[in-house]
């Protein structure tokens, strides 16, 4: 009886020791998330003093130069300055010379952004994409308006997931149609060579979106099915057995696509083995783009633009163009206000409910990650074994990454009727995740309306 007492006295003093150890690693782990926030809001609040004082000082140059005179002379001033900060802070003055015309812009023209940098509520990112998509929105009132709804966004999400949304509000509320735009750049579409160091080139391409996001899928298709057939084979379209070590070829993802892009526009295939062995007989590799194309316009009452989902605004006619040779297309209904997405049919009707999950999600919905969702599981958010429903607010697209961190980690999740995935971490903090498709419909006077349901 005492050496069975003892024995549970020295269990329990065991797992006394391991809470406590879990306690200390929370609050260490809590202490540091609170010092990395501080710093980057101290940081943030540097950079807009930064941005202000270089703004300050080209109107210094600008009232040393004076009115009129020769440009040659009345640049004298600002070439003077810029040199002077160039030298104080080990930079070159040409540099400084062109940071100063940027600092001005954000300074006169996004005095609200830099002053959500100035408070730590964005970082340097955000404003540099606010500013991008903003810059050709000429009008004050109208880039106000532009600039309340990034704002928004840029305070919940990252600046990739901020940047499709922002080119997309910015596209709303410009005062030229996209397709007179289009047809200007399109008209500038080029191949030009830019030779490199190490015997080394780049070869550039300026093709409308759909077209260029197009031949980067195909080209990504070809080079992943590549890298699947070399560890499946020996090299020579032999099948390895599964104790055997895979092909020697060991290029990188990146490599193989460079690869991949040479062989198709060189002789027509990407090599032998990926052409004639991994590609099943009949099975093409095609590429794929999606694209939103408001019903409006596509019926001609409206001039709401397209959107490459995920990436920047498509004109009507490309958009209209890839519609009508596509196998099949989704009605998306949407809450007008929130865009959140409330339902879907299809002319050719299959998979009901991954249909709605991509039209949803666009892309993984751990926060910040922007993994295209034909490359995500379907994640039920309350796990099945727990009773967890397969239907639309209880599924979401996860990458393999955050699929894994979800199941074989600390962290939790829960979804609510609006599509938000509210996200938990070991600590304890709280992250919320909205559906890519609300982020333009976002703005500062209805950011806070309620779902609809």
């Amino acid at each position: 009886m005492h050496s069975t007492s003892m024995s549970a006295r020295r269990r329990e003093s065991i797992a006394d020791d391991r809470a406590v150890a879990v306690d200390v690693s929370a609050a260490r782990v809590e202490a540091l998330l609170d010092e990395l926030a501080t710093i980057q809001r101290q940081a943030a609040a540097a950079h807009a003093r930064h941005l202000a004082l270089l703004a300050e000082a080209l109107e210094v140059a600008r009232a040393q130069a004076g009115p009129g005179g020769p440009s040659a002379v009345r640049d004298l001033p600002l070439r003077s300055l810029a040199a002077q900060i160039g030298a104080t802070l080990r930079v070159s003055d040409r540099t400084v010379q062109r940071q100063l015309s940027d600092a001005s812009v954000v300074t006169t023209r996004f005095a609200a952004t830099l002053g959500a940098l100035a408070s730590g509520d964005i970082t340097r990112a955000h404003l540099k994409v606010i500013a991008e998509a903003g810059l050709r929105l000429d009008d004050d009132e109208t880039r106000g308006a532009y600039e309340a709804a990034a704002l928004e966004i840029a305070r919940r999400e990252t600046p990739g997931r901020l940047r499709p949304a922002a080119r997309m509000s910015a596209e709303r509320l410009h005062p030229v149609s996209l397709e007179e735009r289009h047809r200007d750049a399109a008209a500038a579409r080029d191949v030009w060579v830019r030779d490199l160091d190490d015997g080394m080139a780049e070869i550039i391409a300026t093709l409308p979106a759909p077209i260029a996001h197009a031949i980067r899928d195909r080209v990504d298709q070809y080079a992943r099915r590549q890298l699947d057939h070399r560890d499946r084979t020996d090299g020579t379209g032999t099948l390895l057995d599964a104790a055997e070590p895979p092909a020697s070829d060991a290029r990188r993802i990146g490599e193989v696509r460079a690869d991949v892009f040479a062989d198709l526009l060189l002789t027509g295939h990407a090599t032998a083995e990926i052409s004639n062995a991994s590609i099943p007989e009949g099975e093409a590799i095609i590429a794929h783009v999606q694209v939103t194309v408001p019903v409006l316009t596509v019926l001609g009452a409206d001039t709401a633009p397209a959107e490459l989902t995920g990436h920047a605004p498509v004109d009507t006619a490309t958009a209209l163009r890839l519609a009508a040779t596509a196998p099949g297309w989704d009605r998306i209904l949407t809450y007008p206000i929130s865009g959140n997405v409330l339902a879907i049919d299809r002319y050719r009707p299959s998979d009901h409910l991954r249909r709605v999950l991509r039209a949803r999600d666009e892309h993984c919905r751990f926060p910040g990650c922007r993994m295209p969702t034909r490359r995500c599981d379907i994640d039920h958010t309350t796990a099945r074994e727990h009773d967890g429903p397969t239907e639309l607010g209880n599924l979401a697209h996860l990458c393999r990454r955050h699929h894994t961190l979800k199941h074989h980690s600390a962290w939790r999740v829960r979804q609510t009727p609006d599509g938000v995935l509210h996200w938990t971490t070991p600590t304890g903090r709280r992250h919320a995740d909205h559906p890519a498709r609300t982020l333009v419909f976002t703005s500062a006077d209805d950011a806070d309306s309620p779902p609809p349901f």
